[in-house]
């Protein structure tokens, strides 16, 4: 999307700001660079197209160019970065191809981690505090917190599996996620919809109905899919 490739990083005074992974110095301070960068993503901080300054975020991050350069290749592995030869790294811009192939992992993870669940009562305080912070953000007009919070929503639904490996998994596949919330032209439509649901999902876990719960989950991702690959489609053709 061409629209989008010109954008520069935004202020940076609050890079590391709210509870962000500490830099330091030493063995993996690379990782926990890609760590901040890739919360950042998350939350939005940085939008599709951004260009991200090598002089900038090393100073921002009080680390070596080569220490950045190394967490740039990590997120890049991520498919959350691109390098552009003799323009530098910018946030990636996916196409309707990445957002097909995200919510084919999401329908294959997260339904399967509800699908796995044994008897009940399930551990949900991750999953319902998910719900509550998106709730509390779209109270007051926060849209850009209320989409944290639906990421973190998910994040906790896989986490249910109790697997480290899918939890990792799913934390890249949800960074990627959030770069394409950004086409939506109105968060407040799209997101609002999906607390309901997401307050629905978790009041059926609540109750002990995994299987109530994995079909709802399987409608909602399918129709999340559809909203954002027809934006994609009307992005790209307006362009």
């Amino acid at each position: 999307m061409a629209g989008t490739a010109g954008r520069t990083s935004p202020d940076l005074s609050e890079l590391t700001a709210g509870g962000a992974v500490p830099v330091g110095t030493g063995a993996g301070t690379a990782e926990r660079v890609a760590a901040i960068l890739r919360e950042r993503i998350t939350e939005g901080y940085f939008p599709p197209g951004s260009r991200l300054s090598e002089e900038a975020l090393s100073a921002a991050l009080a680390v070596s160019r080569n220490t950045l350069r190394e967490a740039f290749r990590l997120l890049t592995h991520e498919r959350l970065l691109e390098h552009r030869l003799n323009r530098g790294v910018f946030v990636r811009v996916l196409a309707v191809e990445d957002l097909v192939d995200i919510y084919q992992v999401r329908l294959l993870v997260e339904c399967s981690a509800l699908r796995a669940l044994g008897e009940p009562p399930y551990r949900l305080d991750d999953v319902e505090a998910a719900v509550a912070t998106g709730e509390r953000a779209a109270a007051v007009d926060e849209w850009a917190a209320c989409s944290t919070a639906n990421i973190r929503f998910h994040q906790a639904l896989a986490a249910l599996a109790g697997s480290p490996r899918v939890n990792e998994l799913m934390r890249n596949v949800l960074a990627e996620l959030r770069l394409a919330f950004h086409v939506m032209a109105d968060p407040r439509r799209f997101h609002e919809p999906y607390l309901t649901r997401n307050r629905q999902l978790v009041d059926r876990l609540a109750a002990g109905d995994a299987a109530g719960a994995e079909r709802m989950l399987g409608f909602y991702l399918e129709d999340s899919r559809r909203q954002l690959a027809e934006a994609y489609t009307m992005r790209l053709a307006a362009e």
